[in-house]
């Protein structure tokens, strides 16, 4: 769910800005999954643009705190978000956390790197929504520590239906700064693509499995 469309629109703005959204409808990447896309987002790149970055931390740590208050920590989801959930724990004076995609194979086998107690309130922090798959890997890690997932917070989402199944199944609240929409929107209007592309890459969004340029 988008909160601010103003904010929706100028996120996906300062993201195709530095290439870590990058729209090829004419050719096509292909995902490791072997979808054909039209879209490849690296939101890491953010955090090597410091105006940048610091717009997002503070707009995502202002949207965690108008919905949720002040939790007692953020989560990163490793590893796309470590940095930008680092920065957003940081601008509110929170700890910081960050879950693996799986324990570790040797040393203490952590799942959950970081300090994080029994019963506190945590926001999650993503990067990226594509299915939601592997960011509810990191909630499930939390909720087996016992700990209270108020929700979680991402830079973009796409959108796919998958992605809205897989979070209300989890009974998981999403709120995102961007998303594919409001990006389709920001980029015919400032001449990165054209109506013609606008029409093409919705219909990816409808069926990216099945998707042909």
């Amino acid at each position: 769910m988008i909160l601010n469309k103003e904010t929706a629109q100028k996120t996906a703005e300062l993201l195709l800005q530095i290439n870590a959204i990058k729209l090829q409808p004419q050719n096509p990447f292909t995902w490791a999954s072997g979808w054909k896309s039209p879209i490849y987002c690296d939101n890491r790149i953010t955090l090597s643009y410091p105006e940048i970055r610091n717009y997002l931390r503070e707009h995502l740590s202002n949207q965690i705190e108008s919905l949720y208050g002040k939790p007692d920590a953020i989560a990163g989801v490793a590893t796309g978000a470590i940095g930008i959930g680092m920065l957003v724990a940081d601008y509110m004076n929170l700890p910081f956390c960050y879950i693996r995609p799986e324990a570790k194979a040797h040393g203490r086998q952590n799942k959950i790197e970081g300090h994080i107690e029994a019963n506190q309130h945590v926001v999650v922090v993503e990067d990226l929504i594509s299915t939601g798959k592997s960011s509810l890997l990191a909630v499930e890690a939390l909720r087996e520590a016992n700990v209270n997932v108020k929700g979680m917070m991402a830079l973009f989402t796409y959108g796919f239906d998958i992605a809205e199944e897989n979070f209300k199944k989890n009974n998981i609240e999403l709120h995102t700064l961007s998303d594919y929409e409001n990006l389709l929107i920001q980029a015919e209007q400032t001449h990165y693509i054209s109506s013609n592309e606008v029409e093409l890459l919705s219909q990816w969004r409808k069926d990216p499995g099945n998707w042909k340029p």
